[in-house]
């Protein structure tokens, strides 16, 4: 059995230009950022990690980096296809003028049916994420693997392994810095944490987390 935990990437300060980042070049961690990614980091000291993927962009480079400060030994191995979305024509659009396109209410409800201008489908996109897993398993049997992602990459391998439509894959919540964590066997597959974030400094703009159950504190 190969464990796969999926990490999202710690916060940064582009989501408060309004705008849509997508693979926009540049987009850092901010201070509160690289203290949840150095939470995460000590969350994971104890856990013996096989190796650390990550996509390729700054801002998973620079979470997956502060867990590899508990892991010195492992490589940090970049993996294009668990990287975000390909938005085409809408990266780095404003939310407020997105929002109000027809095809927005096609992300929201129908994301199966999404084509996003110049860009990919979100079938396609969760069909690379789910190859990666896959492929994780076959070169990590019997591993802990950390993978450094984004939320709606997350969100549809998540999906994908619980057996949901891809059109309800928005209701999955993957929050910054956050675990999740996989059980991939020969057999039935087993998502045994999602959006775990009791690591993480308290704040008040976010809510507490449920405690994650008993049985996946030996994963995480």
């Amino acid at each position: 059995m190969t464990r796969i935990l999926l990490v999202r990437h710690a916060v940064n300060d582009f989501v408060k230009t309004g705008r849509l980042a997508g693979w926009t070049p540049g987009v850092h961690l901010n201070e509160e950022g690289l203290a949840q990614a150095a939470a995460t980091g000590k969350r994971l000291e104890d856990v013996p990690i096989t190796a650390i993927y990550s996509s390729p962009l700054e801002r998973t480079v620079e979470t997956a980096e502060a867990i590899l400060e508990y892991h010195p030994k492992l490589n940090l191995q970049l993996e294009e296809k668990i990287g975000e979305l390909r938005y085409g024509k809408w990266e780095g659009g404003e939310l407020r003028k997105l929002n109000q396109k027809r095809r927005w209410y096609t992300v929201q409800h129908y994301p199966s049916r999404m084509q996003f201008p110049h860009g990919e489908t979100i079938r396609a996109a969760q069909s690379r994420a789910v190859e990666v897993m896959e492929k994780l398993v076959e070169r990590h049997e019997n591993g802990t693997v950390v993978v450094v992602s984004h939320s709606d990459i997350i969100k549809l391998i998540l999906a994908y392994y619980l057996g949901m439509h891809l059109d309800m894959y928005q209701r999955l919540n993957i929050s910054p810095a956050s675990i999740s964590v996989l059980l991939l066997a020969e057999n039935r597959p087993t998502v045994d944490v999602i959006n775990d974030t009791s690591h993480l400094p308290k704040s008040e703009e976010r809510p507490q987390p449920i405690p994650a159950p008993e049985s996946a504190s030996k994963y995480i």
